[in-house]
């Protein structure tokens, strides 16, 4: 609903100022401001759709102007508010009841009527929500005052206005508004954003299959891989944390004041009203919750938060282990014009594109963590503690979106250095302990570890002092030209083959 993420509060805009800039900064001006602005409310959210709090509108506003876009998406600034369409789809699903005779079916005019309704939810309806708002106190009656209002214009509409919010709380239409926008984040946005890293990831595993690259545990040499290899464990990690946010199933209810069809049973005992709401609740795509208080209870959105944030954690961990790449040389990145590594020293090319990536994926995982522990608890059949946590929604999302971005701009501007990775692979002939004492096991030399740990354990090994250890070994002698072929760079095992078949 685009007018609930509305024009009251001002629009944020970088100031012109008049500035000695050097002449390559000149040409710089603000992106233009975003086309969305947020209503500063205590009301839930779902009639403000996600709100972003001014700083984080600052950080999106300095980013580039593509950038808006996706945050526009986070943001949820659609023309059909959730709150409305549930409302109106409710209305809708009791005029196709045949026992309630007081909703008869609606003609196509109507019908038509109706969704243009929630179509054209225009800014000027949501100032008349948030005005209604300011009497009522409360979002939800303020969005069915104005839906009756638009109503009494149709004629068929006029005659059961006080059907629109029939039997429900205020919860009824809430939950549904927030699935809606869930479902809507996920598969315009958070899914598609996943989906783009893990391509990128995947592209850098194909790439560097065949590129041997030292292993490093506990931060010292160990067996090599290739880079390839390193960058498909990630690939293949992201896309099962992906798996399961898209599998989780958004749920709902439409049940009354605390789950049980109280009201709807007195006013028209005769209709099954349980089979209605699943009707209608899965007819907005959710799955139905027939085990409610006044609240859905929010499991499934404890699910989808961790399972955010197992995504989150482990980009995160693929920022860290790029960032020890690149300092330890085995990633370049690509310079742009004009660019300023540091204030100081001119030399610098920081990653900062990964580093932002990990301090924003850190922010929107506290969120995560929060909302994921917190949501499900609620005392005996509802407080309104949910309601105030619900608001924070999208920080999660927006937050997430920020560190997509980054994670994506550094990987664009990642460049291989394959020497620097096969000289430090060449000055690692200790790493050929293992498969040499492996072999000397199969062939029955008896303490085979502990002869290799006396010659490489705190010892500087070369080519040569490994190769002349091989020829006093009492193997076969294809076995001992085998292992004197072997180098710290063709010991990779099955890596270039894991790397490619991702």
């Amino acid at each position: 609903m685009a007018s609930l993420i509305a024009a009251s509060s001002p629009c944020f805009s970088l100031p012109r100022h008049s500035l000695c800039l050097p002449s390559a900064c000149r040409s710089f001006s603000p992106p233009p401001p975003l086309s969305f602005h947020i209503l500063e409310s205590q009301s839930r959210p779902q009639s403000l759709i996600f709100s972003i709090p001014s700083s984080l509108r600052l950080r999106v506003a300095m980013l580039s102007r593509p950038f808006a876009v996706s945050a526009n998406e986070v943001a949820l600034a659609t023309s059909d508010d959730p709150s409305a369409v549930s409302q109106v789809r409710w209305l809708l699903k009791l005029s196709e009841i045949p026992e309630l005779s007081e909703v008869p079916p609606f003609s196509a005019d109507a019908k038509s009527y109706l969704e243009s309704v929630v179509s054209n939810f225009s800014l000027a309806d949501a100032l008349a929500v948030k005005k209604i708002e300011k009497v009522t106190n409360h979002d939800v009656k303020a969005i069915e005052y104005v839906l009756k209002d638009k109503c009494q214009f149709n004629f068929e509409l006029k005659k059961v206005l006080e059907f629109v919010h029939f039997a429900c709380t205020s919860e009824d239409i809430n939950n549904l508004a927030y699935a809606l926008m869930l479902q809507r984040a996920l598969q315009s946005v958070i899914l598609p954003m996943m989906n783009r890293i893990i391509e990128a990831i995947r592209s850098l595993s194909h790439e560097n299959a065949d590129v041997a690259m030292l292993s490093r545990t506990h931060g010292q040499p160990a067996s090599p891989t290739t880079l390839g290899k390193e960058m498909a464990n990630f690939c293949h990690r992201l896309r099962q944390q992906q798996l399961r946010v898209a599998d989780i199933k958004l749920q709902g209810k439409i049940a009354g004041a605390v789950g049980n069809y109280n009201a709807h049973l007195v006013a028209y005992p005769g209709i099954h009203w349980e089979s209605v709401a699943e009707e209608f609740v899965t007819s907005l795509g959710m799955h139905f919750n027939p085990y409610v208080t006044q609240i859905e209870p929010h499991d499934y959105m404890a699910e989808l938060f961790d399972g955010i944030s197992r995504f989150n954690n482990v980009l995160l961990d693929f920022d860290q282990d790029i960032w020890s790449y690149i300092s330890l040389g085995y990633f370049k990145q690509r310079i742009k014009a004009g660019e300023v590594g540091s204030s100081t020293m001119p030399h610098k090319v920081n990653p900062i594109d990964f580093e932002n990536s990990e301090g924003n994926l850190g922010v929107a995982n506290a969120i995560s963590k929060h909302l994921s522990s917190k949501l499900p608890i609620s005392r005996l059949q509802r407080d309104l503690t949910d309601s105030t946590t619900l608001r924070n929604i999208g920080l999660v999302f927006a937050y997430s979106v920020i560190a997509y971005k980054s994670a994506l701009r550094g990987i664009s501007k990642l460049e291989v250095d394959k020497s620097c990775i096969k000289d430090d692979l060449e000055d690692a002939w200790e790493v050929l302990a293992e498969p040499i004492q492996t072999v000397m096991r199969r062939y029955g030399i008896p303490e085979p570890y502990e002869k290799l740990k006396e010659l490489t354990h705190g010892n500087k090994v070369t080519k040569g002092g490994m190769q002349q250890f091989i020829a006093t070994l009492d193997l076969p002698e294809e076995i001992k030209n085998m292992l004197l072929k072997l180098s710290p760079e063709n010991y990779i095992g099955a890596a270039a083959l894991l790397g490619k078949r991702i």
